[in-house]
C-alpha cells in the first residue's frame, strides 16, 4: 500500500515518509484504509472472543479433581506403631529404582495394603514363564500346553513377581506391609553377606559382614558329602527372583543376582551337573531355570537345559513291572530303587521351573506322577489309628506321605509318614486340584499336626507347608497364614549385622544344623508365597466332593 519504498531498517526515512503519506493520501486510499480499520476491528473482536473461550475452558478444567492422587499428599491414617521401630525399605523400589532408600514407615501388621487397582497392570514387558506352567495345570511335555490352550488368560507361573503383581498378591492373599518389609530386609541381609565371588557360604558367610559386628558362623547344613555352597547360592537366588529382582531389569539387586548367577555358571560341570548330589543340583537348576523364564536371557538357556537333562538322566526307573516302564522319583546320587521324597520334591520343582521357561523336560513329569501315586498308596495301606487305607480315604480324612518308598513295594516301610508337606506340594504341581482326595487329606494332616506355634521352627517343613496350604487356599490358608505370617515377621532379627535374618537352632532342619543362611532363605520364600507362584484355588474354584454332595 505504501507508494514510497523504504530502505530497510532506516528509522529516520521511515518517519518522514509515513508523515508525508498521512497528509497527501488520495480519497480512494482513504476509503481503503477505512476498510482495513473495519476489518481489523472485526478480527480483533474475534480474537478476543476466542481468548475468552479458551481461558474460560482452562479455568473450568482446573476445577476437575485429578484422577490420581499423590500418596504423599494424603494424610496417613495408619494406626499407631506398636512394634519395634525399624526403617522400612520403600516398596516403590521393587523393580525400577537403582538406589537404596530407607524411609521410616510403620511395620504394623494391621496396616491395610495399598490398593493398586488404578495402576498399570502390565508386567513391564518382562518374560514370566509360559502360560501352561501355572501351578494348577497338569504338566508333562506338550500335554500341559494343549490342556491350557494357546488363548488362556491365566498368568504364567512367575507372572505375579513384578511390582504390580506383588501388590495384588499381598492384597488378595493376606500379606501385609510388615511381611513385605521383612522380605525386603531379608534380601538386604543376603546382599550384605554375599561373598566377593558371588556365592553364599553356609558356614563362613559371616566373613562378609560389612559393619564390624559379625554374626555367628553357620553349621554343616546338608552334610554327607554335599556341595552346600551350591545349594546356598541357589536358595539365595530364588529369594531374589521370588520378589521380582533378576539380573536384567534395572534395580537395586541387579548386580547381586548377576554375580550369583555367574558363580553358579562357573560352578556347573561340563555335563551340566551342579554339586555332588541330586539335592543341591535341582536347587541350582531351579534358580537358573527361573532366571531364564523371567528374563529369556539367551546366555542361560543352554546351561539351564543341560541341567534339566541331568535331572532326567538321574531319575529312577520303574523297571517295566505292572505294564509301566518309565521314570519315578529320585535318590541322592545314582538311579536306584530308593525314591526319596525330599530329593524328589526339589527335582519336581526344578522341572516345573524348566517348563515355565519353555525348556525340554522330556517325560520327567509323567514319571513323577507315577511316583506320587505309588508312594501315597504305599504310605496308606492299612488302618493305623486315625489313618485309613487309601481306598477308604475321603476329603474329610487325613492321610500320610512317607519319606522313602522302594520301587514296586506295596508298603512304605522306611518312615511311612512325616513328608505330607512334600506330597502336598508335589500333588499340586503334578496336576491335582482342590477337592481332590489326595490334596485335601494331606492338607488336613498338615494343618492338624504341623501348624507352628513358636519360633524357631523347622524352616524346611515351614517352606513346603506354607506353599502347599497357599495352593489349597480357602479357610485352611486363612488360618495358616494368620499364624505363620506374624510368627515370621515378629521373629526376624532387627538391628546390626543380623538385621533381616532369622535365628536358627541346631536340630530344627531334619536333624542337622541349619545355619542362618538356610533358615533365612526358607523363611523369606515362605513370606514371598503371596506372589511367587500362581494360586490353584483362584483359577479352579473348589468343586464339591461326593461326600459333600451327599450331605
Amino acid at each position: 500500500m505504501n507508494q514510497h519504498p523504504l530502505p530497510a531498517h532506516d528509522p529516520e526515512t521511515l518517519v518522514e515518509v509515513e508523515y508525508a503519506d498521512e497528509v497527501q493520501v488520495p480519497t480512494e486510499s482513504r476509503r481503503g484504509a477505512f476498510g482495513w480499520v473495519i476489518s481489523g476491528s472485526v478480527h480483533t473482536a474475534a480474537i478476543l472472543l476466542a481468548m475468552v473461550a479458551v481461558f474460560g475452558q482452562r479455568a473450568e478444567v482446573k476445577q476437575v479433581p485429578p484422577t490420581r492422587v499423590n500418596p504423599q499428599a494424603v494424610p496417613d491414617k495408619s494406626p499407631e506403631v506398636v512394634k519395634p521401630k525399624r526403617d522400612v525399605v520403600e516398596k516403590t523400589e521393587l523393580i525400577s529404582d537403582t538406589t537404596e532408600v530407607d524411609v521410616p514407615s510403620p511395620t504394623s501388621l494391621d496396616v491395610p495394603v495399598e490398593d493398586s487397582q488404578s495402576e498399570s497392570e502390565s508386567n513391564d514387558n518382562q518374560a514370566h514363564g509360559r502360560e501352561e506352567a501355572v501351578a494348577e495345570v497338569e504338566t508333562g511335555g506338550n500335554s500341559g500346553f494343549i490342556a491350557m490352550g494357546a488363548g488362556s488368560n491365566s498368568a504364567g507361573l512367575f507372572g505375579g513377581r513384578d511390582k504390580n503383581g506383588r501388590k495384588r498378591g499381598v492384597r488378595e492373599h493376606g500379606g501385609t506391609p510388615g511381611s513385605e518389609d521383612a522380605v525386603e530386609h531379608a534380601l538386604m541381609w543376603f546382599k550384605r553377606h554375599q561373598s566377593p565371588n558371588g556365592s553364599w557360604e553356609s558356614d563362613r558367610y559371616n566373613q562378609n559382614c560389612k559393619d564390624g559386628v559379625k554374626s555367628e558362623p553357620g553349621g554343616d547344613v546338608m552334610a554327607h558329602g554335599s556341595d552346600q555352597n551350591v545349594a546356598m547360592t541357589g536358595y539365595a537366588v530364588l529369594c531374589f527372583l521370588g520378589a521380582g529382582y533378576d539380573h536384567k531389569i534395572p534395580g537395586k539387586h541387579k548386580a547381586t543376582v548377576r554375580k550369583a548367577l555367574d558363580w553358579l555358571l562357573a560352578a556347573q560341570k561340563n555335563d551340566g551337573y551342579f554339586g555332588l548330589r541330586n539335592y543341591e543340583h535341582p536347587i541350582a537348576t531351579m534358580a537358573l531355570a527361573e532366571a531364564y523364564a523371567m528374563t529369556a536371557d539367551p546366555e542361560l538357556r543352554g546351561p539351564a537345559q543341560k541341567a534339566i537333562d541331568q535331572i532326567l538322566a538321574h531319575q529312577n526307573q520303574d523297571g517295566g513291572k505292572d505294564g509301566y516302564a518309565g521314570g519315578l522319583g529320585w535318590d541322592y546320587t545314582k538311579p536306584s530303587q530308593r525314591n526319596d521324597a525330599s530329593v524328589t520334591g526339589w527335582n519336581i520343582m526344578a522341572l516345573k521351573s524348566g517348563l515355565a521357561g519353555g525348556l525340554n523336560i522330556g517325560k520327567g513329569m509323567e514319571g513323577s506322577k507315577k511316583w506320587l501315586e505309588q508312594s501315597w498308596k504305599a504310605s496308606n495301606t492299612a488302618k493305623d489309628g486315625e489313618f485309613k487305607p487309601w481306598k477308604d480315604i475321603s476329603s474329610y480324612d487325613k492321610s500320610r506321605f512317607g519319606y522313602c518308598w522302594t520301587t514296586n513295594e506295596p508298603v512304605a516301610k522306611d518312615n511311612p509318614t512325616g513328608r505330607e508337606s512334600i506330597g502336598l506340594v508335589c500333588a499340586i504341581f503334578l496336576g491335582h486340584l482342590a477337592g481332590d482326595t489326595m490334596v485335601d487329606s494331606l492338607a488336613n494332616t498338615v494343618t492338624a499336626a504341623q501348624l507352628p506355634t513358636a519360633m524357631p521352627t523347622n524352616a524346611y517343613y515351614l517352606y513346603y507347608n506354607t506353599m502347599g496350604i497357599f495352593q489349597v487356599g480357602g479357610d485352611k490358608w486363612t488360618t495358616w497364614n494368620n499364624r505363620v505370617r506374624d510368627l515370621l515377621v515378629n521373629a526376624q532379627r532387627r538391628g546390626e549385622c543380623a538385621d533381616g535374618s532369622w535365628d536358627w537352632a541346631a536340630g530344627n532342619f531334619i536333624g542337622a544344623e541349619s545355619g542362618r543362611v538356610l533358615t533365612t532363605a526358607y523363611n523369606t520364600l515362605s513370606l514371598e508365597v503371596y506372589y511367587r507362584n500362581a494360586q490353584l484355588e483362584k483359577l479352579h474354584p473348589r468343586k464339591p466332593t461326593k461326600e459333600a454332595k451327599a450331605l
